[in-house]
């Protein structure tokens, strides 16, 4: 049985926008009509996925266990800020 492949990005530039940060690694959400046009559904740094244009990134495919890993630090992540909102 294949497993789900979670890809991730690179930025490597970002044109001055806010929510994105260059050298970070991002996840990416499938989104076949936004390829087709060049761009790629990223999760930022808001928290929610935009469509930005593909070549502000690297695609790149990390092995099964460091991706594991970073999916695991970002949901620590994303509950401390979360919490910190609440308080």
């Amino acid at each position: 049985m294949e497993k789900n492949i979670i890809p991730f990005v690179i930025c490597i530039h970002n044109d001055d926008c806010e929510d994105l940060e260059p050298l970070k690694i991002y996840q990416t959400l499938p989104d076949d009509s936004a390829a087709k046009d060049g761009y790629i559904r990223v999760i930022d740094e808001s928290g929610e996925d935009y469509l930005y244009p593909k070549n502000y990134f690297i695609l790149f495919k990390f092995p099964e266990r460091v991706e594991q890993e970073i999916l695991a630090a970002y949901n620590i992540n994303h509950n401390q800020q979360n919490q910190n909102q609440l308080h």
